[in-house]
């Protein structure tokens, strides 16, 4: 007998059997559905005959062909729709409309991400398709969610990031150059929400197993945004002050920032006091960690002033990588700030194949990002690229709804 069973045959992905008529485009919407594809969901994406996916024209860059010339397949595009099978259809016309509801009759989940009401029109709202489809979950991902005064706008990653107040903790602070605000290097927003409706999803077929009907799902990017600034609008609830920019700095833990050696940058996370007593060691000041001025985290944040300069003085007079040897040794959070060509291709990125590649029409291959949902018995597969536009409509106009193209 087996006494690991977790290494047998792997079992099937864990959605498999499950149906998702995807509606949405740009990025929140497909990151859901990319998540729930990997995870063996069949991804059936509804994209404009001609235009498709909005992200699709947002390049260059573009993926090469396999003689180097673009194609017309944005990378923007790539990064949140593999695992899908693509059809072209135009719901603004009654035919285009009437086959999106018989799709939805055969399908467990629908995302959309229309403006509040904006499907309505056309049948395709929550409504109109649980009517005929009682058991279908339908997710809706908007700016502002279905109610309050703002329900009606379109919501974007930039101006939520604003609006929520992302913007105001990110950046160096205004007295300092180059202080001012400063939005998040990916649209953290947008990529949060697909994750939370990606919970959301799971969590509504879990529930269905209960009662035999779906549900509609309310996702708004205002939301998430709010909630994925944890221990920031917990300061905030708490005292009633808003939190603010202090670059690469922490706000509640010190030493937690980037130091400046003297050939580089590397960053320095500190967690608890007696890793600050070892990090004083290691870089040669063990009276600073003696010190009663600074023994605990709260001394360390209220004394941030003092103590900040003499650390920065110090880490002046080392490089980069021997510092880095020293507090490794000595057990001290830190790293180097590496570009992404770097971070894909430290020894960590290679031995847990956060890059693969999938095989592509057009480019004999396409490269992506692994998904980081690891499983011990029923493993994440790659099985299809990102589709060109309209790639499988006859396929899944045979497949799923039976017509003999």
């Amino acid at each position: 007998m087996n006494p690991n069973p977790q290494h047998t045959t792997p079992r099937p992905p864990p959605l498999v059997g499950v149906r998702v008529l995807d509606l949405s485009r740009i990025l929140a919407g497909p990151w859901c559905s990319q998540n729930l594809g990997d995870l063996g969901a069949d991804i059936i994406k509804v994209e404009r005959p001609g235009a498709g996916d909005d992200s699709r024209h947002w390049g260059p860059p573009y993926l090469k062909d396999v003689h180097g010339k673009d194609t017309t397949e944005a990378s923007y595009n790539l990064c949140c729709n593999r695992n899908k099978r693509s059809i072209a259809a135009d719901i603004a016309t009654p035919e285009g409309a009437a086959l999106v509801r018989e799709l939805a009759q055969k399908s467990d989940v629908l995302i959309e991400n229309f403006k509040v009401g904006g499907l309505t029109k056309y049948g395709l709202d929550y409504a109109s398709l649980s009517a005929l489809n009682p058991r279908l979950i339908y997710c809706s991902i908007t700016g502002f969610g279905q109610t309050g005064p703002l329900a009606p706008r379109p919501g974007y990653d930039f101006m939520i990031q604003g609006l929520g107040g992302l913007m105001s903790i990110t950046g160096e602070r205004d007295d300092l150059p180059g202080g001012g605000p400063q939005k998040a290097g990916v649209a953290i927003t947008d990529v949060m929400t697909g994750m939370y409706a990606t919970v959301a999803v799971l969590a509504a077929l879990q529930e269905r197993h209960n009662s035999g009907l779906g549900q509609h799902l309310d996702l708004a990017l205002f939301d998430c945004h709010l909630a994925m600034l944890a221990n920031h609008t917990s300061t905030y609830l708490t005292t009633g002050v808003p939190p603010h920019r202090m670059g690469n700095a922490h706000h509640t833990v010190v030493p937690y920032q980037v130091f400046a050696a003297s050939d580089g940058h590397l960053i320095v996370a500190v967690g608890n006091d007696s890793q600050y007593r070892a990090y004083c060691e290691a870089i040669g000041a063990p009276e600073l960690g003696a010190d009663p001025r600074f023994a605990t985290n709260a001394l360390r944040v209220t004394g941030r002033a003092e103590l900040i300069p003499l650390l920065v003085q110090i880490m002046k007079t080392g490089t980069r990588d021997g510092w880095l040897a020293k507090l490794e040794a000595a057990g001290v959070p830190c790293g180097p700030i590496n570009d992404i060509g770097q971070a894909f291709n430290h020894p960590q990125a290679q031995a847990r194949q956060l890059r693969r590649e999938i095989p592509h029409p057009l480019s004999g291959t396409v490269p992506i990002t692994a998904s980081p949902l690891r499983f011990s018995a029923s493993p994440v597969q790659y099985r299809r690229a990102p589709p060109l536009l309209g790639q499988h409509t006859e396929e899944v106009l045979r497949e799923v709804l039976g017509r003999q193209i």
